[in-house]
């Protein structure tokens, strides 16, 4: 007799994770959008201190860290909640606000652990389809909330389309939204956006308690082995609910302290996204010149569709055997494209030598 799980892990779906974690230091690892710089001077450091103190137990409330984050965005630091990667809040936050009859939305392709909070709380996707620009099409999500929906997701800039759409859309949305709907912005990516100040979003807050912000220091700040996140809340309630719902000491002691310094390096933050442009351009031109056609990308990352007779299995296999590691469409909703994310000068340009081949 084999043991009996819940009904809910049939509903679950495997999160697509990128390959190429067990291969040699010689390959291009442009499947995970992670940024290719090392941490920031003086992080390393910081995590190597907080080691030699692993025989006790981290700071259950992230003091330090929300503090340091109350004075970097001007949120008290009570509206600021901490996890293990943004991920931990989003899953938080569906398993505190989602049960049977409740109702999510959120567009698609979009995030690939969206269909996860539905799935493990019992609660209906509702999804909304992407415009013709890859873009959210917000004001079909806002027709969508009916008086069911707990929860309203948008993922911008959006991963995996690259898209974003700009803070006056943002805005409008809000003001349709009832107030009984937790919107959560994802705003992994959103240091990499040039439509508007980065931080723009952060206002909104006051005058929407529905709000939440999800922000990660996995992305620009190079962090992603440690896995940091923050939610910047409308309201303390929020970050109340997440804490209760998940275990004590969900970021260990040397995430907190490079996350904590980190932040002090904002001049190297600027650096980084100012040659992560300029990647992104790079590789833009270069699928152009291959006559494909890259969605407008605010991140840290291409979306483009393949041309009709190619074979997207064929072309991440053949990218892999030169070397270089992408995502397929296949595993982030879109069948037919491919997600590259932005490397160093020498990733890009062998990328592009190798899609040239390939194609």
């Amino acid at each position: 007799m084999s043991l009996e799980f819940a009904e809910r892990i049939r509903r679950i779906p495997v999160y697509p994770a990128a390959d190429g974690y067990a291969l040699d230091a010689d390959v291009a690892m442009l499947a995970s959008n992670e940024t290719p710089f090392a941490p920031a001077p003086g992080v390393l450091e910081a995590a190597r201190r907080a080691l030699e103190t692993v025989n006790r137990y981290p700071d259950p409330g992230n003091a330090s860290l929300r503090a340091a984050l109350s004075r970097r965005h001007g949120v008290p630091a009570g509206r600021i909640a901490i996890g293990n990667g943004s991920c931990d809040i989003l899953l938080a936050a569906a398993e505190a606000l989602l049960e049977p009859g409740a109702e999510i939305v959120y567009a698609w392709p979009s995030f690939s652990m969206y269909p996860h909070l539905a799935a493990a709380s019992g609660a209906r996707p509702v999804t909304v389809p992407l415009d013709a620009e890859e873009r959210h099409d917000l004001d079909a999500m806002a027709a969508a909330v009916t008086v069911a929906t707990r929860m309203l997701v948008v993922c911008n800039p959006n991963n995996p389309t690259s898209t974003a759409v700009p803070l006056a859309q943002i805005r409008a949305l809000l003001e349709r939204v009832p107030p009984s709907v937790c919107v959560i912005l994802d705003e992994a990516y959103r240091e990499f956006a040039v439509l508007e100040d980065p931080d723009a979003t952060v206002d909104l807050l006051e005058r929407h308690p529905n709000l939440v912000l999800l922000r990660t220091f996995s992305k620009v700040y190079g962090l992603a082995g440690l896995r940091v996140g923050y939610g910047l809340c409308g309201a303390e309630t929020f970050r109340t609910a997440v804490d209760q719902v998940r275990q004590p000491f969900f970021a260990n002691v040397a995430a907190q302290a490079a996350a904590l310094e980190a932040l002090r390096h904002q001049d190297e933050v600027a650096r980084r996204v100012e040659q992560t442009i300029a990647a992104r351009l790079e590789l833009e031109d270069g699928l152009r010149a291959l006559g494909l056609h890259p969605a407008q990308s605010q991140a840290n990352f291409v979306w483009f569709a393949l041309p009709e007779s190619a074979d997207e299995a064929t072309v991440v296999r053949s990218l892999g055997e030169r070397k270089v590691l992408v995502r397929a469409g296949a595993s982030l909703g879109r069948a037919g494209c491919l997600r590259v994310t932005c490397g160093t000068p020498e990733e890009n340009g062998r990328f592009l030598a190798a899609l040239g081949e390939v194609l």
